[in-house]
């Protein structure tokens, strides 16, 4: 039996890039946090500081969103903005996106979150929209512009992009949720994601890219270090990635070591649970090894146990902190939570 050695706060004051606290993901359109209240009393307890909300979407819904966290708690929370790429489908022009962006940024949005439909789902003029497609070159240009870092989800994990057979480390969680699957696409719509990611961090320098989960590749971090050291406009964020990165801790570690500038902690647990805060700070702070990612009886990302990364102090503290408030703006009130503490 492996001792549990929960870590219950952060050695930093902590903002959490990754967070969904709207109402889009939810099956009943509900709230994703029905009490602030609670999820404060969360975050204090945890040392997170300020969360970054992705679900602000546009119009009236980011209002609402802007409302319920960013007006009512100054500080504690920061609602991202998206693009309602399907407007393409109707117009074929990127004008249109542009205005959106420029009325979000202007309500308060302080990024523009991209979700893994662009490239995986959205089709205009019948063809499938890739992230370098030129068409939209005026989203990003205007997201940098207007000083919104971009944070995008690209693909999915490279085993759903395989078959789901003996060889495929992720089949029972295929198997139990089939629609996740990527296979009709093919492993080779995996690599031009990747390659569709890289060319538009590229051709945008202005422009701030934050790659979700790791990047959207950290089965191989040798790939996501060589875009961190070739382009000072892209970050990572470790959400949703606990498993992946303590299953190979050291190359992990070397990492953050090489760019402690350009990492950013962030959960993508939803609902927020304190368990899953401890979980990450544990993979961070500690030298642990071989603990659970998951209390589920089958892990879902595969049967494996993960080590701990043993990060430095001045390592964590930007990955905790310092690194999002740049991304961020800088703004003073930002990670400057009601519980934070050093």
């Amino acid at each position: 039996m492996v001792e549990q050695r929960p870590v219950s706060r952060a050695a930093f004051p902590t903002i959490d890039f990754h967070t969904h606290l709207g109402r889009w993901l939810t099956r009943d359109g509900s709230w994703m946090a029905p009490d602030v209240s609670e999820l404060l009393a969360l975050m204090d307890a945890c040392n997170v500081a300020t969360a970054v909300n992705l679900d602000g979407r546009w119009g009236a819904e980011l209002e609402a969103n802007l409302d319920r966290y960013d007006r009512a708690h100054p500080g504690r929370f920061v609602t991202f903005c998206h693009v309602d790429w399907k407007a393409l489908e109707e117009e074929q022009q990127p004008d249109v996106l542009v205005k959106d962006l420029e009325r979000s940024a202007a309500a308060g949005a302080r990024g523009v979150k991209v979700w893994k439909d662009l490239g995986l789902e959205i089709r205009v003029g019948g063809r499938l929209l890739i992230p370098d497609d030129p068409m939209i070159d005026p989203v990003w240009e205007a997201a940098g512009s207007l000083g919104l870092p971009v944070l995008i989800h690209v693909g999915d994990p490279l085993a759903f992009f395989l078959l789901a057979d003996e060889r495929n480390e992720r089949l029972e969680y295929l198997l139990a949720h089939p629609g996740v699957g990527q296979s009709r696409h093919g492993p080779s719509h995996f690599t031009r994601l990747m390659e569709a990611l890289e060319a538009v961090v590229a051709r945008h320098p202005a422009t701030t890219f934050v790659g979700a989960h790791v990047g959207g590749f950290p089965e191989d971090l040798g790939w996501i270090a060589r875009l961190m050291a070739r382009y000072p406009n892209f970050y990572i964020d470790i959400s949703a990635q606990a498993a992946e990165l303590g299953r190979q801790p050291r190359a992990a570690a070397r990492l953050c070591r090489a760019h402690p500038d350009r990492v950013l902690f962030g959960t993508d647990a939803f609902p927020l649970r304190a368990e899953d805060y401890h979980l990450y700070f544990r993979l961070l702070e500690t030298d642990d090894e071989q603990f659970p990612y998951s209390s589920e009886p089958v892990p879902p990302s595969g049967r494996w146990a993960i080590s701990g990364l043993g990060l430095d102090r001045e390592i964590l503290d930007r990955i905790y902190l310092r690194n999002a408030r740049i991304v961020l703006g800088d703004v003073e009130d930002v990670g400057e939570g009601a519980g934070a503490t050093r």
